[in-house]
């Protein structure tokens, strides 16, 4: 089984693509796209749309994963944030990609073992799980993170 990890982002959205086979983990590619904030928010949108549809094609998974969306205290934060990921939704619903949405902790859990890890605790792990693979960055290892919680998760 093939998953697509995602962690939406305006600003810079992670993606994370790994093979699971049973209880066996592998990785296939992972990356960020970063978008200008100085950008008009249309491009922005179209650009992250754009990006994930070419991984989504360029390396077929037969499901993504998402974390489940949270309320930020600032409201437009919380539209930002809804806007990129209806945009990167919609590049997988547009091909018919299924899409399971997990929450915040349950992934941490998942990947860590306790619900209420720090993102360093989640990267340390993920350079067990996942030996030597060369991390893109921050929300790209929140992203494989997600694809390995759903490969646990939906075993």
């Amino acid at each position: 089984m093939i998953i697509l990890g995602l962690d939406p982002s305006l600003s810079c959205t992670g993606w994370g693509v790994i093979r699971a086979e049973g209880s066996r983990i592998t990785h296939i590619a992972n990356g960020e796209i970063a978008t200008s904030a100085r950008a008009p928010m249309v491009d922005r949108l179209a650009d992250l749309h754009r990006i994930v549809s070419g991984v989504i094609a360029q390396h077929r998974p037969e499901r993504a994963a998402c974390e489940e969306v949270f309320v930020n205290k600032n409201p437009q934060s919380t539209l930002k944030l809804a806007q990129a990921r209806g945009a990167v939704l919609a590049a997988c619903g547009a091909v018919g990609l299924p899409v399971e949405e997990h929450a915040a902790r349950a992934v941490k859990k998942s990947v860590v073992g306790t619900g209420a890890a720090e993102k360093a605790q989640v990267q340390a792990m993920l350079r067990i799980l996942l030996p030597g693979v060369d991390v893109a960055g921050a929300d790209a290892a929140d992203a494989l993170a997600v694809a390995i919680a759903d490969a646990h998760l939906k075993r």
